[in-house]
């Protein structure tokens, strides 16, 4: 669900302690905080969310409740509101991302996945190795540090917290099994859902309001997306604004106008966006077809 968001657990830990607080642009703005430590320890204390997040460089050393330890990339935290915990760098230091959803967020985000009435989650273990997620959630952390579409930080977030509380939750078995079911039947509002992105393609399009275009939940709409037309919905808001801006560059727009009547940020993100679908840049493209 999270298409063209990707990380690698490479991060350098050269260079002073940084620290920088966020909110992910999406339709629930979730603090998040990446930082590199080589001396600060925190203080014990407490959150009134939860705190999930990973360690991509070097070691964190950290007390949770009665579990202490040493969390090293790959390892995902998820600390639940009240839980007195701490931090502090190990002999090299550390790079992690952070983000604080709260308990009504993962309370409703638990619902709609599994289609159903949920309880906020809860996890036995505030760090498991789990490498394939804690990527994910470090893939979705910069993507809205990078100011990405908000579709696709909402697909993101939508995903991967629906996927810690499945495979991670104590009682996320509904969720599991929600996720793990075939989607069918949703051909119609699949449609209705792309006819809303071809005639918005422009516009800041939120996952929210085109799954209710779809009548669908917005996991089952993703998923259901997927699977009939192998696009998640952010993938074929992309394809579309590459294919108008394509017909723009081809009447002579220049590519910063063209990025900008498409719905891109700017120049650049509709360049990464073009070579990777058509092969060429827009520039290249533009001066070919002159």
């Amino acid at each position: 669900m999270s298409e063209g968001i990707g990380h690698r657990f490479d991060q350098p830990l050269a260079g002073g302690e940084t620290a920088r607080f966020f909110q992910l642009p999406a339709a629930e703005a979730v603090e998040c905080l990446v930082a590199r430590f080589h001396t600060h320890a925190y203080a014990p204390h407490t959150h009134d969310d939860y705190v999930i997040g990973a360690v991509v460089a070097g070691r964190e050393l950290f007390k949770v409740g009665r579990e202490a330890g040493a969390a090293a990339p790959g390892d995902l935290f998820m600390i639940e509101p009240g839980l007195v915990h701490d931090g502090a760098p190990g002999p090299q230091g550390y790079v992690y991302r952070m983000t604080y959803p709260s308990p009504g967020l993962l309370q409703a985000m638990a619902s709609e996945v599994a289609e159903r009435a949920m309880s906020a989650p809860r996890f036995a273990r505030p760090l498991v190795h789990d490498p394939e997620l804690a990527a994910r959630l470090a893939a979705l952390h910069e993507a809205g540090a990078a100011g990405a579409d908000r579709l696709a930080v909402d697909q993101a977030m939508l995903s991967v917290m629906g996927a810690i509380i499945a495979r991670h939750g104590d009682g996320g078995t509904p969720v599991a099994a929600a996720l793990a079911r075939a989607p069918g039947g949703e051909a119609q509002a699949i449609a209705r859902a792309l006819d809303h992105i071809d005639a918005h393609f422009a516009d800041a399009i939120d996952l929210a309001t085109l799954a209710g275009v779809a009548g669908l939940p917005r996991v089952r709409l993703i998923r259901a997306m997927r699977r009939q037309t192998g696009l998640t919905p952010h993938a074929h808001l992309i394809d579309r604004r590459v294919r108008e801006a394509r017909r723009l560059l081809a009447r002579g727009t220049a590519p910063a106008e063209a990025a900008l009547a498409c719905g891109f940020c700017d120049q650049s993100h509709l360049n990464r966006a073009f070579k990777a679908r058509i092969g060429v840049t827009p520039g290249q493209f533009g001066r070919a077809r002159a």
